[in-house]
């Protein structure tokens, strides 16, 4: 299929061919007929993406300042691959649209295929031919309303959110500033309520328009029109709300408001424009400034938007859902009418020179619409406290792995192509003689179209079950959400293929002994969890400069890992796992490695009102490992610290910068003059020398499930309050 892209890194615009999104549970596998470009929005997307680098630094800072805490944490390279990853990779555009539901996921039952629906989101209503949208995120059209006005119900609903902000009372007199396309539905829905509406704005054609459709009158800001018709309106009180639906760089539309708003009137922010308030004249009217965010209740929160949460409607009225519904209806009704504002209809194969048409100023538009090919396609196939530690069996004549010839290419394919799988695995793999990168998965076609361009995927799809089975590929990594790790990892290994399965293995017990059930079913143990740490060459050198031991040792890892960002998909926990589940295993792993042994016990504890946790690990020898999880600590502080005590010698790893041993002899490495290597590349060096000569794994297999059943027992441990014994299933 094809979707209009965007290198936000060149500026290049292109319809991309993609694959087809799959149609995953609790949501629609849509077709489009007709998607909407924000005129405001979206230009300035692209328009940024134009930009020199110091422009895009200029017009971002708040994503400077997360640059700045990555590099502290991360360093420099690590940072800068990052970045340029994020940068050089297709975007999508477009968030708003109406089409006809080919394929319905599993748990929908409100729709069917063949209904015609307006769906919203910047990551599921794309300009593209398929998408897949969530079920809080599109809604039926009313029978009679046509598909090209339903286009219009994303941007239609992040006008009435901003009204709603403002609410408005029956014979009450508003002020739009701005009357771009939101501007313009902002004036209908106003008008619709029983409010008298000024409009300013200076472009003449668009202030004609705005009266048009309902405005009392409209003028240019700068000239003496608008404030003459607000202090007619008003008796010389002033305006009793004003909604800023205006762009740009200028002050000026946040002291007009100020001057023409009444005393304790309101001012709503629903555009991005600059909000310099100035501060006698909003305090001497105790002007009430209030925020529109978006389509409304639910926007940003990825219970409601990705997990279909509704909100109780009892408590929240009008959430994304029902704005989306509410405004299709009004159009449907006929109260809102947003033919006048179609400017221009463009074939969706035009997509790019429509773009450019329009940052050049040679289109001058306040709404366009991509209209898109009537015939029918494929919609694509679905996709598819004691804790006992689970014994690792075999089937007997189970998966064999032959060595393979020198000169032929260990063929792999990735099942998901996120940030984690694009900074810090493929651009090893990519590098690496020998290795030949055969297919990407993904659900969404362009995170897929992505990897293929970057890194030389011969192809992309969204078909998992036609790569495993694929009998010509070797080696299938899966480096998607913490929730579909186990299951994903049971089908591979069924299918013959051997593993890399980021960590964590499992979320519970459940999906660990399916892993395992897995294993014994068909004999097939090639199995490899993504514990890069014992692989990293510093410490393996400390380790080994370190040297053996006699007693029992102590062992100290504090891992300052710092709070997420809001929104960060780490934080659904009920689906993905606390984070100590999603990234414990990597401590865990690392102790069990230097102490070599696997823990018998688990003892946590949680501190008040956080999720700072301590962890202590018994060993069989006496040895004790604690680590200290910790989300409270300085930003500035390194990451991972570590310390291992025995026979009167100390190793100390500092954030995998330098390590030092101190014993007979002291032992200091030199700083790393690059990046903190954490062990990505060696481990993936081994990895590949297991499934080209058919040799043992990096990591036996019982070591991962041990690891694996010493995290999940650290929940259980929080529950009980008392230490949790890893008991050995026989």
């Amino acid at each position: 299929m094809k979707q209009v892209v965007q290198n936000y890194k060149s500026g290049e615009l292109a319809v991309l061919d993609v694959p087809v999104p799959g149609c995953k549970p609790g949501g629609v596998l849509v077709r489009t007929a007709y998607s909407l470009i924000s005129t405001g929005t979206e230009l300035m997307k692209v328009s940024e993406a134009g930009m020199s680098m110091l422009g895009k630094a200029r017009s971002r800072p708040d994503q400077v300042a997360k640059v700045m805490q990555s590099v502290a944490t991360n360093g420099v390279p690590a940072t800068y691959r990052k970045v340029m990853g994020k940068l050089d990779s297709y975007t999508p555009l477009g968030y708003s649209l109406c089409g006809v539901v080919e394929q319905v996921g599993a748990g929908i039952d409100d729709v069917k295929a063949g209904d015609l629906v307006a769906c919203a989101g910047n990551e599921h209503a794309l300009h593209a031919e398929l998408n897949w949208v969530p079920k809080n995120l599109y809604t039926p059209v009313p029978d009679g309303l046509a598909p090209r006005h339903a286009a219009f119900g994303t941007v239609g609903s992040i006008a009435m959110q901003g009204v709603r902000q403002g609410e408005p009372q029956l014979g009450e007199v508003a002020l739009v500033i701005g009357l771009g396309l939101i501007g313009q539905l902002v004036v209908q829905l106003l008008a619709a309520a029983g409010v008298r509406v000024v409009g300013a704005d200076p472009d003449p054609v668009r202030c004609e328009l705005a009266e048009r459709l309902g405005a009392a009158a409209c003028g240019d800001p700068a000239s003496a029109a608008v404030e003459a018709a607000v202090a007619e309106l008003t008796a010389g009180h002033g305006v009793d709300q004003v909604y800023l639906a205006a762009g740009g760089g200028t002050n000026q539309p946040v002291e007009l408001a100020a001057r023409l708003c009444r005393d304790r009137g309101r001012v709503v922010d629903i555009g991005k424009c600059r909000l310099d308030l100035p501060w006698n004249a909003y305090y001497e009217k105790e002007l009430d400034v209030r925020f529109s965010r978006s389509y409304g209740p639910g926007r940003y929160d990825p219970a409601y938007e990705l997990e279909g949460r509704d909100y109780p409607i009892g408590y929240v009225r009008w959430t994304e859902r029902r704005n989306l519904a509410c405004f299709l209806d009004l159009l449907a009704r006929g109260s809102v009418d947003v033919e006048p504002l179609v400017s221009h209809v463009a074939d969706f194969d035009d997509a790019v020179e429509t773009y450019q048409r329009l940052k050049d100023g040679d289109l001058k538009a306040v709404a366009v619409l991509f209209r898109y090919p009537e015939h029918a396609g494929e919609a694509g196939e679905a996709g598819a406290p004691v804790v006992a530690v689970p014994a690792v069996k075999r089937a007997v004549g189970g998966v064999s792995t032959p060595a393979r010839a020198a000169t032929s290419p260990v063929r792999l394919a990735f099942v998901g192509a996120g940030n984690y799988a694009t900074s810090m695995l493929l651009p090893h793999l990519a590098r690496r003689d020998g290795v030949e990168l055969s297919t990407v998965v993904t659900t969404t076609a362009l995170s897929a179209a992505n990897a293929q361009r970057k890194f030389g995927f011969a192809e992309a799809t969204t078909d998992l079950d036609a790569v495993l089975g694929d009998k010509s590929i070797d080696a299938v990594f899966v480096v998607t959400r913490h929730s579909s790790h186990a299951e994903l990892t049971r089908q591979a290994l069924l299918a013959g293929k051997t593993v890399f399965v980021e960590k964590p293995l499992a979320l519970t017990e459940d999906e660990l002994a399916g892993v395992l059930a897995a294993v014994e079913e068909s004999g097939n143990d090639r199995l490899q969890v993504g514990f890069n740490r014992r692989f990293a060459p510093l410490l393996q050198e400390a380790r080994k400069r370190f040297g053996a031991r006699t007693g029992p040792a102590s062992l100290r890892y504090l891992v300052n890992a710092g709070r997420l960002q809001p929104g960060s998909w780490y934080l659904q926990q009920g689906t993905e796992g606390s984070r100590f589940a999603g990234e414990g295993g990597h401590f865990i792993d690392t102790a069990s490695w230097l102490l070599a042994a696997d823990p018998v016990s688990v003892y946590a504890v949680a501190a008040s009102g956080n999720e700072d946790l301590q962890v202590v690990l018994r060993y069989p020898d006496g040895s004790t490992a604690t680590i200290s999880y910790v989300t409270t600590g300085a930003a500035g502080f390194p990451k991972e610290t570590l310390d291992l005590i025995a026979d009167g010698k100390v190793l100390r790893l500092d954030d995998f910068v330098r390590a030092s041993v101190y014993g007979p002899k002291k032992w200091v490495s030199s700083r790393l003059p690059k990046a903190r290597d954490k062990g990505q590349n060696a481990e993936l060096a081994a990895f590949i020398k297991a499934v080209r000569t058919g040799g043992p794994m990096p990591v036996p297999l019982e070591s991962l499930v041990a690891t694996t059943a010493a995290t999940l027992a650290v929940q259980a441990g929080l529950a009980g309050g008392a230490p949790v014994t890893l008991a050995r299933a026989r």
